[in-house]
């Protein structure tokens, strides 16, 4: 006679999971969990998440799908610890996103999520997806190759090749912005590019650091990651050197060698001024230029890097807090004795050639503020945003840009001055 224990089936063993806040705010996916999986699939919040993939019942799926909505924007760290947690388990993910702001669902791709599904799911897409994370790695690798448009040159993600030998003596061009969204950081990512550039028998080495800890866009602006090893750095500079320096770097086409922000929000004295001292001091010894972007507060280690600098950049606008500020900062510095003279100021979104009395505006702005605006940027328009959002410098997606002509004009300047420098020095 056959025994009661044996006539109950061995359970079904679960293949996927879905993780969510509340997974009822997504219907379809659970509609679609069960057309695909049966009832070989589970539902876990985000409180349980980690436990369970901790234990070992979680050695049988084969993907988790992670639904995040707007709400969940303020939970981000608790969802990047899921998903790296499934890395670290060899847990395909898949990201079911639902109005999810541009930044944070680049974040959490970033961390490694194999496929992404917009919210409500189109007919067939978590079909498609499911097939695709379950397609043997080389497979999916050798599918996703030919998706690099063949007119742009492929990016790399790797470290610097070069060894560190110390035998340069790099010029360190900050950019800081005098207000917010002045354009700061797509100066600065856009003039490292067009140095880097400038010269395609012998380019210079250049670097780009992204000082601001908290905001930092150089990393989005050139479509890198923003690496553990960064932070690893900050927090000890005392026993850093160049080696180490140039492994927590990253590449961008071969050419230009970025030291991206953290990848969590810093609060910005995390470093002292001996800390960046230390790292202009490792990046002047490796590289001819050193492009600096730098938060707008003014903290205890800008002194250290206006100190340093060889021309200090101030972005500002045709704007009165603009012009507020530039009187702020004058004054703050005049007051401590340090180099204001350093300082050059550079007029984003000028007006036209044409625009005779916004010129005028321009000029009796610089009379007033007894300053010199010695560089004028045009405005870029919406091609500038959608290049930023795209991570490639405009010279890659918008090379007959007016800003981008004018970013050029400006590098090609610097790296003549430059050029000449070392030809008198030699």
């Amino acid at each position: 006679m056959t025994s009661v224990a044996n006539l109950q089936p061995d359970p079904a063993p679960i293949l996927a999971c879905t993780i969510s806040r509340d997974v009822q705010n997504f219907e379809l996916l659970i509609d679609d969990m069960e057309q695909e999986l049966g009832e070989n699939w589970g539902d876990l919040s985000f409180e349980d998440a980690l436990a369970f993939l901790e234990q070992p019942d979680s050695a049988t799926l084969q993907f988790v799908a992670v639904a995040v909505d707007a709400e969940d924007e303020a939970d981000l760290t608790r969802i990047t610890d899921i998903i790296r947690t499934a890395k670290a388990k060899n847990i395909r993910v898949i990201l079911i996103a639902d109005q999810l702001s541009p930044v944070a669902l680049h974040q959490l791709l970033r961390l490694g999520a194999e496929d992404f599904v917009p919210y409500p799911l189109p007919e067939g897409a978590l079909h498609e997806a499911i097939d695709r994370v379950r397609a043997p790695a080389p497979a999916a690798a050798a599918a996703a190759a030919p998706a690099t448009p063949p007119d742009l040159p492929a990016e790399t993600h790797q470290a610097p090749s070069f060894k560190a030998k110390g035998d340069r003596d790099a010029v360190i061009l900050p950019v800081h912005g005098l207000a917010g969204g002045v354009g700061a950081s797509t100066f600065a990512a856009n003039l490292a590019w067009e140095l880097a550039s400038i010269d395609k028998t012998n380019p210079p080495r250049v670097c780009l650091i992204d000082l601001d800890l908290q905001f930092g866009a150089a990393s989005t602006y050139l479509d890198l990651p923003r690496r553990e090893a960064v932070f690893e750095l900050l927090q000890d500079t005392e026993h850093a050197d160049s080696d180490s320096f140039l492994q927590a770097m990253l590449t961008f086409n071969d050419r230009l060698h970025v030291f991206t922000a953290p990848a969590d929000m810093l609060p910005l004295d995390i470093i002292t001024p001996e800390d960046v001292a230390r790292l202009l001091d490792m990046a002047q010894a490796n590289f001819d230029f050193v492009i600096v972007d730098m938060p707008k507060t003014i903290v205890a280690w800008t002194e250290t890097v206006l100190s340093r600098a060889h021309v200090y950049f101030a972005m500002m606008e045709l704007d009165l807090r603009s012009a507020q500020n530039v009187l702020r900062l004058v004054r703050a510095l005049k007051a401590e004795g340090l180099p204001h003279e350093k300082l050059r100021y550079v007029l984003n979104r000028a007006p036209k050639f044409t625009d005779l009395t916004a010129k005028s505006r321009v000029k009796r702005m610089a009379e007033s503020l007894d300053i010199a605006i010695e560089v004028q940027l045009p405005d870029g328009g919406a091609q500038v945003t959608q290049s930023n959002d795209h991570g490639l410098p405009l010279s890659e997606t918008a090379a007959k840009n007016p800003l981008r002509k004018e970013i050029a004009k400006l590098a090609k300047s610097l790296f003549d001055v430059n050029k000449a420098a070392e030809a008198a020095r030699g």
